[in-house]
């Protein structure tokens, strides 16, 4: 196991990293992913569940690339699955940046607009 971590731990962006903040539309879609898929364990208001609490005073001790590993390769031989692929590791960033500040609500997912119309052939 502390060779998963580590090798997680590895990609993950150090803490000096800076990186993008992702677009809007993809931040309010992180938003409710957090709220919804996280909040499943972790509870919809991030105070804990099956999983701990992800507010801001709990995470305040936790180091940042470990939450960021968490997130990207879960945490094998329990419930935390990796959500790689599902986020990229600037986004993991982002995530926890705003866990660790106090995480904002959820506005819903993001819109996702309708393919343009086709003209009907006849």
């Amino acid at each position: 196991m502390m060779m998963s971590v580590c090798v997680a731990m590895s990609a993950v962006p150090s803490a000096q990293a800076q990186v993008a903040a992702p677009q809007p539309e993809r931040m309010r879609a992180l938003v409710h992913l957090v709220r919804q898929d996280c909040g499943s364990c972790h509870g919809l208001t991030l105070q804990g569940g099956l999983g701990p609490a992800l507010t801001a005073a709990a995470l305040r001790d936790k180091p940042r690339e470990g939450l960021i590993a968490t997130i990207v390769g879960g945490r094998p031989g329990t419930p935390m699955p990796p959500f790689r692929g599902i986020v990229s590791e600037d986004e993991a960033v982002w995530v926890v940046d705003r866990l660790i500040e106090g995480f904002p609500a959820d506005g819903g997912p993001a819109a996702i607009a309708p393919p343009p119309l086709q003209p009907r052939m006849q």
